[in-house]
């Protein structure tokens, strides 16, 4: 989507369509994952965890790191990773509201 299309909705539609975009590969969800068990994670240890060459997961490391999902600390020449519980709990609220919203049974007819 180009930029002038995401400008005509709102701050908060877009909001919503980024966290989608970043959760939207399986092999995020599985960092995710990893991370929500293990609590913290250097960028090593995922590439042992996941089947992806380790350039690819720093690639998928960035995407949730850009959308704010994750913190990373440097510790050259190490990286570590959690989850960022102020976005994690916005994701969930977000979600959340979408999901609890009721569907008509009556649709399309």
């Amino acid at each position: 989507m180009g930029v002038t299309k995401t400008q005509v909705f709102t701050e908060k539609q877009n909001r919503i369509a980024d966290l989608a975009k970043a959760l939207a590969h399986p092999a995020r969800i599985a960092i995710i994952q990893h991370l929500l068990k293990e609590k913290s994670c250097v960028c090593g240890d995922l590439v042992e965890v996941l089947p992806l060459a380790q350039a690819t997961v720093s690639q998928h490391l960035k995407e949730l790191k850009q959308i704010g999902i994750l913190h990373g600390e440097i510790n050259p020449p190490r990286v570590c990773y959690c989850i960022n519980e102020t976005v994690w709990q916005e994701a969930k609220v977000i979600f959340g509201e979408i999901f609890e919203t009721e569907v008509s049974v009556n649709c399309c007819g």
